[in-house]
């Protein structure tokens, strides 16, 4: 029985992993949140967690109050996060904040050898090579949330070395925008934005795969989860969302990973991993499946995922800049401050301007995140 620390219990991967812990009879032994206090105290009174926590002090406070009655323990700040990725009860921890807050806290998790169930794209995106070589060097096993990654790693399975890999090919849906022109796109309103075709998730994911930035940050994290170079790694537009990632060998083989557009799906193979349990997810029926299609990105109306790409082939802190400025950028989208197509300009500038360090430290990272986000804002 899996014993879970969900890093972002509040949000739409929390949630719906708490739903799987529920379905599969594991435990949920600690459970974080920004500022959602009454969620957060709904959970914690459903789930019973030996630690709950709140990144707001003021909201961890009221919190505290709140649970009083109970024997949970509450946390607060980064402090509190660095606890629940490291809380000896736990044997595997879902990091699924969103950010690159989430950073820190995997790399703590890795260090005392959980296995890490990553829905956090950021911490691979920035610090891709130094997560990896520090699960290598601990023995944590990462096991992607990510539907994408999921199906790549499902896929990977019976792979014995990765010479025998031609290519990873990610899909993507397109977003409520695919089709669209960058005339049409001037006009594009936050509401439309969040409107996504086939999947449920948050908000500045949601604008992520509208801007098909989201898939740009897949591209790298495959480069990093999968030792791969950018060469070997193709994106195809897939609009149904039914064929979720493949994998071609070098035989030509095409290995293909197919579920319905739920992420329960892929958070309950990353907990129970390397074994396979009933479903929670609805049952894909092929014989009502929608004609399946494929289709090349467009890169010149979607810039973030032009951005993304260069990014992903440039040494050291870039991919960090390209986060910071985009997590930077969407914030001000989703607070109507600046329009769709402003998100890509305000990237370019940050990545045009922000130096970068080829061989970063952990603090070389983080400033390069902070130097881009204050790029975006001052802008």
């Amino acid at each position: 029985m899996r014993s879970v620390s969900i890093l972002g219990s509040t949000g739409s991967i929390g949630r719906q992993a708490l739903e799987v812990i529920e379905q599969q009879g594991m435990r949920a032994v600690a459970l974080t949140a920004h500022h959602s206090t009454a969620l957060l105290e709904e959970q914690c009174r459903k789930f019973r967690p030996r630690l709950a926590v709140l990144t707001s002090q003021e909201a961890a406070a009221e919190l505290r109050i709140r649970l009083s009655d109970t024997d949970i323990r509450v946390s607060s700040g980064m402090e509190g996060l660095l606890e629940a990725a490291v809380l000896e009860e736990a044997d595997t921890v879902l990091t699924a904040v969103v950010g690159n807050i989430g950073l820190r806290p995997t790399l703590a998790a890795i260090r005392a050898r959980k296995r890490i169930a990553l829905a956090n794209k950021e911490t691979l995106v920035c610090a891709g090579e130094l997560v990896m070589a520090q699960a290598a060097e601990y023995g944590a096993e990462i096991v992607p949330v990510d539907s994408e990654h999921s199906a790549l790693f499902q896929c990977l399975q019976g792979n014995r070395d990765r010479g025998e890999v031609k290519r990873l090919i990610l899909t993507a849906s397109g977003g409520p925008f695919w089709g669209k022109t960058r005339e049409d796109l001037k006009q594009a309103a936050l509401r439309d934005a969040l409107k996504h075709p086939n999947w449920s998730m948050g908000a500045k994911i949601t604008v992520d795969s509208a801007t098909l930035m989201n898939k740009g940050l897949e591209f790298i994290e495959a480069m990093r989860l999968y030792r791969m170079p950018p060469e070997k790694i193709q994106i195809v537009v897939h609009r149904e969302s039914i064929i979720h990632s493949l994998v071609e060998y070098c035989d030509h083989a095409i290995l293909a990973q197919l579920g319905m557009p739920d992420m329960r799906l892929p958070i309950q193979y990353a907990l129970t991993w390397p074994g396979r349990t009933d479903a929670v997810a609805e049952e894909l029926d092929l014989l009502r499946c929608p004609p399946l299609t494929f289709g090349p990105p467009d890169t010149e109306t979607f810039r973030c995922l032009a951005l993304a790409l260069d990014a992903a082939r440039r040494p050291g802190t870039a991919c960090a800049v390209l986060n910071g400025a985009n997590e930077a950028a969407v914030q001000l989208f989703l607070q109507e401050k600046i329009g769709f197509l402003d998100i890509a300009d305000r990237v370019e500038r940050a990545l045009s301007t922000v130096p970068t360090v080829e061989r970063p430290s952990l603090d070389d990272i983080l400033a390069a995140d902070a130097a881009a986000r204050e790029a975006v804002f001052s802008s």
